[in-house]
C-alpha cells in the first residue's frame, strides 16, 4: 500500500479514537446530571465495552499505520519532532488511560451498579467521578496536543 492510503487509515483511526474518547467523556457527564444510579452503571458499562471495541483496535490502528507510513514516507520516526513528540503525547495518553482512567471506569461502574440508589453511594461516586473527569481530560488533552503537533507539523527538536 501507498504512502497515502496509510496515512488515510492513520487518519481515519485518529478520528474514530478522539471520537469515542469525547463521546465517552460526553455520556459519562450526562449520566452524572441525572444522578441515577441504574443509568451511571449503564454507562459506564457501556464505556468499558467501547474501549473494547473502539478504542484499543483505534490505538492499534494508529500505531501500525502511523508506522508504516512514516516507513513509506521515509521519515525517520524518532528523528523527526513532529512524529516524536505525537508519540510521546499518545504514550502519556496510554498511561494515563491505563493507569487512571479505566480503572476509575471500571470502579464507577461496579459502585452504582450495587448501589441501591444515588444517595447511597453518592460521596464515594463524587470523589471518583471527579478523578474520571481530571484524567479523562489530562488523557484527551495529550491526545489533542499530538494531533495538532500532526497536523502542523511545526519544527520540533528530536535526537
Amino acid at each position: 500500500m501507498s504512502y497515502t492510503v496509510w496515512k488515510f487509515i492513520h487518519l481515519v483511526c485518529v478520528i474514530v479514537f478522539l471520537g469515542n474518547i469525547t463521546t465517552g467523556l460526553f455520556w459519562a457527564d450526562h449520566a452524572h446530571k441525572t444522578r441515577d444510579a441504574r443509568l451511571i452503571a449503564s454507562i459506564f458499562h457501556g464505556l468499558t465495552k467501547s474501549d473494547r471495541w473502539f478504542t484499543i483496535p483505534s490505538v492499534i490502528g494508529i500505531v501500525v499505520s502511523g508506522v508504516k507510513a512514516a516507513l513509506i514516507g521515509g521519515l525517520p520516526i524518532l528523528a523527526t519532532g513532529w512524529i516524536l513528540w505525537p508519540i510521546i503525547l499518545f504514550s502519556i495518553s496510554g498511561i494515563v488511560f491505563g493507569i487512571w482512567v479505566a480503572p476509575l471506569q471500571r470502579r464507577i461502574h461496579r459502585l452504582m451498579q450495587e448501589a441501591s440508589s444515588f444517595e447511597q453511594a453518592r460521596e464515594t461516586y463524587a470523589a471518583l467521578h471527579r478523578k474520571f473527569n481530571l484524567w479523562g481530560l489530562v488523557a484527551i488533552g495529550t491526545l489533542v496536543i499530538a494531533t495538532a503537533i500532526m497536523a502542523f507539523k511545526p519544527s520540533l527538536p528530536a535526537p
